[in-house]
């Protein structure tokens, strides 16, 4: 076993009722949600030769638009992941759902599942309802994060109310890219990531367009300071987020990631079961394969960057 997955979801049958009972059985755009067994999720990690996967609920999260159930919702799918990690504990880990864009009730459920249930960090869509990641609101979840010194793992979702943008396309396909870039950058610009110098935000699939779209964000900013402060630089905030390789990422934009992110804080995810297993098979062989990661990097991305991420969690320190 040579990789730690930090992409990888579990889809509970009680979830799933949630969604339908919610109409959302086809989320997304996508056909239908993925068999998922813990039995099935244990095989497949091996087959990948991942010793540990970070689980967490994929989109389109627990707030279906009622405040209650979403909290509800929340809580079983942290119990569950709290009893199967409890079970595993050598592979399994998790992030805890949280009931955005209810805050409050957000900071009590990701306290619960951090203090009671063993949670490893915390997963957030990349819009909730509207919110996004750059808002006032969430000061007081950002503020827990940065305090524990857990990683927010960041998943992209469909636009409220604007499903229209994907054009009949799956999400998955263009607009989940769209999307995490739009939030990453609303968060940075926000200045989110100086106001919580502790705050450890994963970027799923390899960074989106981020990394192809820093300089043309660079070049802009001279607007938005016009009449105030500078806004952060979006080339800082690209060494100083993390980055999940879950989708397609070579080469093109693994090339392009490696030339503005830290390689130090660039993980294996394999977005499993989204992706099917032999698809993820495939594309951890093409990583395995590719000239463009030497032997000393690709031991990071692997399993070694995400040791040190969760172990600085676990010890507590800044670094």
């Amino acid at each position: 076993m040579s990789r730690v997955d930090i992409h990888a979801h579990f889809v509970p049958d009680f979830y799933r009722a949630a969604l339908d009972a919610a109409g959302l059985s086809r989320p997304d755009g996508i056909k239908a949600l993925p068999a998922w067994t813990e039995a099935e999720a244990l095989d497949t990690m091996d087959r990948l030769q991942v010793s540990r996967s970070y689980l967490s609920i994929s989109s389109p999260g627990v707030h279906f638009g009622d405040d209650a159930a979403a909290v509800a919702l929340a809580r079983d799918c942290n119990d569950y992941a709290a009893d199967l990690a409890a079970r595993h504990p050598d592979r399994v880990g998790w992030f805890a759902s949280v009931p955005l864009p209810d805050v409050d009730e957000a900071v009590v459920e990701a306290e619960r599942a951090l203090d009671r249930g063993g949670a490893d960090g915390v997963v957030v869509e990349t819009n909730a309802r509207g919110q996004y990641l750059g808002d006032p609101a969430l000061e007081p979840l950002y503020a827990l994060a940065a305090a524990r010194r857990v990683p927010v793992f960041v998943h992209p979702t469909t636009p409220f109310e604007a499903e229209h943008l994907a054009l009949g396309y799956p999400r998955p396909m263009l607009e989940f890219l769209f999307e995490t870039t739009r939030s990453i950058t609303h968060l940075v610009l926000s200045g989110v990531l100086q106001r919580h110098e502790n705050l450890r935000v994963i970027v799923p699939h390899a960074g989106a367009a981020l990394p192809i779209l820093a300089n043309r964000i660079e070049l802009l900013l001279p607007i938005l300071a016009e009449g105030g402060a500078t806004p952060p630089s979006i080339r800082e905030a690209l060494r100083s987020l993390h980055f999940d390789l879950a989708g397609a990422p070579v080469r093109e934009l693994l090339d392009a990631l490696l030339s503005v992110a830290d390689p130090e804080r660039i993980h294996y995810g394999s977005d499993y079961p989204f992706t099917p297993p032999d698809a993820c098979l495939q594309l951890a062989e093409r990583l395995d394969a590719t000239d463009q990661l030497d032997a000393e990097l690709r031991a990071g991305i692997d399993s070694g960057n995400a040791e040190a991420l969760f172990a600085r969690a676990v010890a507590g320190v800044s670094s």
